[in-house]
């Protein structure tokens, strides 16, 4: 049963049966809005559909904490706490498996193929319906461009020398460094600084070199790997409250929708064209190390991924079949990638 909506807003919303009168969303986000990217592609959301809608809807842009706190966003939009949230969906891989998928995949596709499968291929109608029983709209709103695969205090030798580390990771990945022997957390953005100081974790990995930079890791840890083989691109939600979604008209539907499409193509842009300086000042201003894994080392991680895959295909109906989309819209795609693409 969906729970009761409790924001005076939506209350409104609902009895007037329209989204024509004027309505305050707070958007509740699980990063805060001064961190590149994440943040501010949040932050652009929130602006964009205010003017967009001419006011009719004024969203206003919550950090971590602002309403409640990062990781418990979901809980807040499907109980209508808040009426909207920006997230990833693999944050919530506690409640439902299957939106790892629809998050970030190890050895999975650069952006063009993954977003072609989210708008053609099947994966937007999976992470409604996987959503909806959460009383969750959610819409892909950003997609940005590879991650790193971690930061060490040490300089690793090979994958062996993972085995015994404590790391915060996200999403899939972190089930095959698990496999490889690290303890893997899941921290918020702004925990993962202290923990590293602390020596409360070994490790971590968390995004591109743009955001990297700004969170400072640079300052524990100086060897910085690459290729992010857990997150070659990476998905970003606009989750609504869904019975505040069905509430409006289609007209504001579509606004909203366009504003998230805008965004995919922004961010990605963005999230291209920031890298470039952030290698060059962690590098030359603050002494990183840059490293890249061996191709025997990728084909270690790579073979822990299909071993977790297949164990979570057997445990997950859902995640299996999802699953089973991904893969098929990916064997397909791959004629076209092999004819269409340099190497």
């Amino acid at each position: 049963m969906k729970k009761i909506l409790t924001t005076t807003a939506l209350v409104a919303t609902m009895a007037a049966g329209t989204a024509s009168a004027q309505q305050n969303w707070n958007l509740q986000s699980t990063y805060p809005g001064t961190l590149p990217q994440l943040g501010t592609l949040g932050q652009r959301i929130a602006d964009q559909i205010t003017a967009i809608t001419g006011g009719e809807i004024t969203m206003t842009f919550q950090n971590p904490g602002g309403v409640v706190p990062a990781l418990e966003v979901f809980d807040a939009v499907g109980s209508g706490a808040v009426e909207a949230g920006w997230s990833t969906p693999g944050y919530w891989a506690g409640r439902v498996p299957a939106l790892q998928l629809l998050a970030a995949v190890p050895f999975g596709p650069q952006a063009g193929e993954y977003i072609a499968w989210l708008k053609f291929g099947g994966g937007q109608d999976f992470l409604e319906e996987l959503y909806e029983p959460h009383n969750i709209h959610s819409i892909i709103c950003g997609v940005i461009a590879p991650e790193a695969s971690g930061w060490f205090r040490n300089e690793l030798n090979g994958v062996e020398d993972l085995r015994g580390l404590s790391m915060r990771f996200f999403g899939l990945g972190a089930k095959v460094m698990e496999r490889m022997g690290v303890s893997t957390q899941l921290l918020a953005g702004g925990d993962i600084f202290p923990a590293l100081e602390l020596g409360t974790i070994d490790a971590t990995e968390f995004s591109m070199p743009a955001i990297d930079l700004n969170l400072g890791f640079y300052q524990v840890a100086q060897h910085y790997y690459f290729p992010g083989w857990h997150q070659q691109s990476t998905m970003f939600d606009l989750m609504i409250n869904l019975d505040l979604w069905e509430s409006l008209d289609e007209r504001t539907q579509l606004m909203i929708e366009t504003v998230c499409d805008a965004n995919i193509t922004y961010g990605l842009a963005e999230g291209e064209a920031i890298q470039v300086e952030a290698l060059r000042v962690l590098e030359e201003e603050h002494g990183v190390q840059i490293h890249e894994w061996s191709t025997e080392d990728l084909a270690a991680l790579e073979a822990a991924w299909h071993e977790v895959a297949a164990e979570l295909v057997a445990e997950d109906e859902d995640f299996a079949r999802v699953y089973e989309s991904y893969l098929a819209f990916r064997a397909g795609y791959a004629r076209w990638r092999d004819l269409g693409y340099l190497d």
